[in-house]
């Protein structure tokens, strides 16, 4: 068990917001995290779970104990024609469907440059082009922070929704994801159509193609946080009625949507904060990116304080013009 005080985490964040955690830990094995969150449960020490860092809003002080799993390893193995891959939450998951894509298998590779490890992608159901960690997820095996007793939820009981999962809601906090078991295939079945993909690709293409248009694309559109500080899509793609939709359709018969289940649609966040004429403005040390009005930018010496100001300013403006309310899609982690 190592445990670090007074550890600074501005750079284990993507927008690069200050912060400093009381006690840090990185166990690499079950047994360490365990050992872990026995120390943190006798000391009565408040626990945060942290992974990579890329969907999280971090305040400036962390008491307690932050833990961020350390378990590298992962491996294949087959099922009823399916391949099935064992990954530790430790693994960084744009590491990981590259390799899985080299391999020749399907199902991850949309989800390419998607920064983060493992074991935060289904907390959010992390998704991109038309495809959700959820489409293949089988299990994810999870430590009990109360008792340190390890337990492994189905699919369905993650409870999977749009960028959501019963790790943001009845599980947070409660739970530190150990292992997921993902279920994809050597059968060929791309994903192609979302945005100008399948433009960009062979009629015959590979799991390694894909991905690495999808990195393409990615890297046209959002800028890398190592070089300019920022977490992605800041704001949720909100999803509203048929109703509402059609009335705004007759209002802005441009405005991209797309129809969803249950008599919902879901909207384009970044298009909406557009059409305000926001891309590109600056407040302070945070701002709107020039190129994707839906990823908000840190340039420097900012805190979340101010981060919050230019996110409240922009779901404002948003409301006010289409009756539409934007939410944030990082998890805010409070002290």
């Amino acid at each position: 068990m190592n445990i670090t005080r007074h550890v600074d985490l501005t750079s284990a964040n993507t927008l690069a917001l200050p912060c400093r955690a009381e006690r840090f830990s990185a166990p690499g094995t079950l047994s360490a995290l365990r050992s872990t969150l026995a120390k943190a449960r006798c000391q009565e020490w408040p626990v945060t779970l942290l992974g990579g860092g890329s969907n999280v809003l971090l305040p400036e002080q962390l008491p307690g104990l932050t833990v961020r799993p350390a378990l590298s390893q992962w491996w294949l193995s087959q099922q009823q024609g399916h391949v099935l891959v064992h990954v530790g939450a430790g693994v960084n998951w744009h590491a990981l469907v590259m390799a899985t894509a080299r391999r020749g298998l399907w199902g991850i590779e949309n989800l390419a440059l998607i920064p983060g490890s493992c074991g935060a992608a289904p907390v959010q159901n992390i998704g991109a082009y038309g495809v959700e960690l959820a489409d293949t997820l089988q299990s994810v095996q999870v430590m009990e922070v109360a008792s340190g007793q390890l337990a492994w939820l189905s699919a369905q009981e993650c409870q999977f929704g749009y960028r959501d999962s019963v790790f943001k809601g009845a599980m947070a906090d409660k739970v530190v994801i150990t292992q997921l078991v993902l279920r994809l295939s050597r059968k060929p079945a791309p994903q192609l159509g979302y945005g100008d993909l399948a433009a960009r690709l062979s009629p015959v293409p590979t799991p390694l193609e894909v991905a690495e248009a999808v990195c393409t694309i990615r890297c046209e559109k959002l800028p890398d946080p190592k070089v300019l500080a920022n977490a992605g899509s800041f704001f949720k793609n909100p999803l509203i009625s048929d109703d509402q939709a059609a009335r705004l359709l007759r209002q802005y018969p441009d405005m991209p949507h797309f129809p969803q289940m249950k008599g919902q649609t879901k909207l384009a966040a970044g298009w909406l904060i557009d059409q305000c004429g926001l891309k590109g403005m600056r407040d302070g040390a945070f701002g709107v990116h020039q190129h994707q009005a839906l990823v908000l930018v840190h340039f420097g010496g900012g805190d979340r304080h101010g981060l919050m100001k230019i996110a409240s300013y922009i779901a404002v403006q948003v409301e006010a013009r289409f009756g539409v309310r934007l939410s944030p899609e990082p998890r805010l982690i409070n002290p």
